[in-house]
């Protein structure tokens, strides 16, 4: 099955508004959107009860009051984690939200996602199908489905297989050789580059290819204004207070 047309703005909010409130939290994705953001990057790992929850690390040590592996944590038990508390005392008891909760805010107000299938070591593939099923369900019938971004190649190809529709984006902090090798073996729309890997050659043959190209983490006015004046499709940033929603 085919995947869909582009349909993504320019710019995109990492982890929600992840260094103006605490990243990869609802209260996260609305401060974003209250700075004109539509689209938002937030990354996804399953409990190890199976629900697919909002966190990039592997430990909640970082991002919450509790300690020890995200994968030995039931649903129940980080519904009980404060995820907020460690940004600022404004945002104590935010809770870890989980996808589907997220979901439903970003379709009743009209936004997008950006969601990266994050695994805990060991769960790539299982992660994969877990996040691409769950996506397709929670966006079924919408305009503009989410966009489906991993540095995982084996996560990737699990999404693909259970849900081939839904537009997927490789993560790359480099670019090898091969990198459009890599990306047709996936059948991936996009890459999503470290922007300091990128230049207007780059964009330019990945354009060539019927690729688009997304960069991370944009948060220097001046740099995104070069990006995207060389093409940029998406960049993702932190910076909401200073670069502007196109």
């Amino acid at each position: 099955m085919s995947q869909p047309l582009w349909s993504y703005p320019s710019h995109c909010a990492h982890r929600g508004a992840g260094k103006l409130a605490p990243e990869n939290t609802l209260a996260a994705i609305r401060h974003g959107a209250g700075l004109g953001y539509r689209m938002f990057e937030f990354d996804v790992k399953l409990s190890s009860d199976g629900a697919l929850v909002l966190m990039h690390d592997p430990m909640v040590d970082r991002t919450t009051d509790g300690r020890g592996r995200v994968a030995s944590f039931t649903l129940g038990e980080l519904a009980r984690l404060d995820a907020g508390g460690w940004h600022s005392p404004a945002y104590a008891g935010e809770g870890v939200p989980t996808l589907a909760r997220v979901a439903h805010w970003l379709r009743a107000n009209e936004c997008l996602a950006n969601i990266e299938i994050k695994p805990c070591p060991g769960r790539e593939r299982e992660t994969g199908a877990a996040a691409a099923l769950e996506a397709r369900a929670l966006w079924a019938g919408a305009a503009v489905p989410p966009l489906l971004s991993s540095f995982s190649p084996e996560a990737l190809a699990a999404a693909a297989a259970v849900a081939p529709e839904l537009p997927r984006a490789l993560l790359l902090h480099t670019l090898p050789p091969d990198w459009p090798e890599r990306i047709a073996a996936l059948e991936a729309v996009a890459i999503d580059v470290f922007h300091e890997r990128l230049d207007a050659d780059v964009i330019a043959a990945a354009h060539s290819r019927g690729l688009k190209v997304l960069a991370y983490t944009v948060n220097e006015p001046a740099r995104a204004e070069r990006l995207l004046a060389w093409g940029l499709d998406v960049l993702i940033t932190d910076a909401l207070d200073c670069i502007a929603p196109g």
